[in-house]
């Protein structure tokens, strides 16, 4: 009987064109100054009036294999936990001087005790330290829709209710690594940045 109930509230609702609320997506491309699409860009999402829902930040996982963190780049919301397995058959010592977190987990083989947690935003770039080519770096904020480009520069912030937002573009070869671009978009949106990079390594 409550689901008839619910159903018929809400055929009423549609006959009567009111709205329903439903999740929406932001569009974002990436670029740099030559105009070459942008992978591994982190774009995220702010509301323009008040603050993001509190939600229980997704966990996420770092690898290393073949001597490299995979993936290079990540984001994560704050408060989140991330595991560092190690599937090599070497040891690895990952470590982090970064102020938003200071770790180390000493040489160690498979998968750590315990996860990092990453309370604070900000970003946290990390090392091995038995491997110095080994760098990986882990953007933290404080919200629960982020997204990273893919190859052709793009990516989708979804799940967003109706609403003006900050979209905000971040990238580890920025010439001002501080910078963080914004533009002011509504859901269902688009927006494009075109960043300043370094050559790359």
């Amino acid at each position: 009987m409550n689901m008839l109930k619910s159903l018929f509230v809400t055929l009423v609702l549609l006959a009567c064109g009111a709205p329903i609320a439903r999740a929406a997506n932001v569009r974002v491309q990436v670029v740099d100054q030559a105009g070459a699409p942008v992978a591994d860009a982190i774009v995220y999402a702010l509301p323009v009036n008040g603050k993001p829902p509190a939600t229980k930040p997704a966990a996420a996982v770092i690898d290393q294999i073949k001597r490299r963190f995979v993936p290079m780049v990540s984001v994560v919301q704050t408060g989140a936990s991330v595991t560092f397995p190690n599937k090599d058959n070497i040891e690895h010592d990952v470590y982090s001087f970064s102020p938003p977190k200071r770790f180390e987990l000493n040489l160690y083989h498979g998968i750590p005790a315990n996860p990092v947690v990453f309370d604070k935003p900000g970003l946290v770039v990390m090392g091995c330290n038995i491997h110095d080519a080994m760098v990986a770096y882990l953007l933290i904020v404080d919200t629960p829709w982020f997204a990273k480009t893919d190859a052709n520069g793009a990516a989708v912030i979804d799940n967003l209710p109706a609403d003006a937002y900050r979209v905000i573009a971040w990238h580890f070869r920025q010439s001002d690594p501080n910078a963080q671009p914004m533009q002011k978009v509504n859901a269902d949106g688009a927006a494009k940045f075109a960043l300043q990079l370094r050559p790359a390594e």
